[in-house]
């Protein structure tokens, strides 16, 4: 396993992926990080479809306009999804579950990259939820909030430069103290 702060630096969005399948042990290994991730009073309100499929995958690569095209290219994807009913804080807890995979992923040298589906459209304005939704049986009470797409590294991203921390975005005790 990698120091935290490494893994952070080292973690970059991944939009090229090779034809490598994962193994069944990635595979557990980024869903038992899923069901680790933390809720808001451990309402658990998040769930998951993940899919190999590559039909299926091609079919999410076109649900919204722009910024979803290499999910067809990615070995996996999983559906982050939240259950309104189940919590008022649903986006949070599916964000948290979101970047908690891609951590996983990182560490075992997997690429990934976040597609946001909520509130986003196709390019004839359909809601991106929606063509989720329709793809993969997913039952009206829960919420589409991203898809994270998963696979082998296609490129080499240089590690995130510290030297482009924004540390005028700090305040210490009040807003505007630096």
């Amino acid at each position: 396993m990698h120091q935290f702060c490494e893994l952070l630096q080292q973690r970059r969005s991944m939009r090229k992926f090779t034809d490598e399948e994962l193994t069944q042990d990635q595979v557990v290994a980024l869903l038992k990080a899923a069901l680790m991730s933390p809720t808001s009073k451990r309402s658990n309100s998040w769930q998951f479809v993940v899919v190999d499929e590559k039909p299926l995958l091609e079919q999410l690569s076109r649900c919204k306009d722009m910024g979803a095209a290499f999910v067809k290219d990615a070995a996996l994807a999983v559906v982050v999804l939240g259950d309104p009913l189940a919590s008022d804080v649903w986006i949070e807890d599916a964000s948290v579950a979101s970047i908690i995979l891609q951590l996983q992923a990182e560490d075992l040298g997997l690429g990934s990259c976040w597609v946001q589906v909520r509130e986003r459209h196709t390019a004839d304005g359909r809601a991106a939820d929606e063509v989720v939704r329709e793809v993969l049986d997913i039952p009206l009470q829960l919420q589409v909030l991203s898809i994270i797409a998963i696979g082998h590294k296609g490129m080499e991203r240089k590690p995130f430069n510290e030297a482009h921390l924004l540390w005028e975005k700090i305040h210490l005790n009040k807003y505007g103290n630096h």
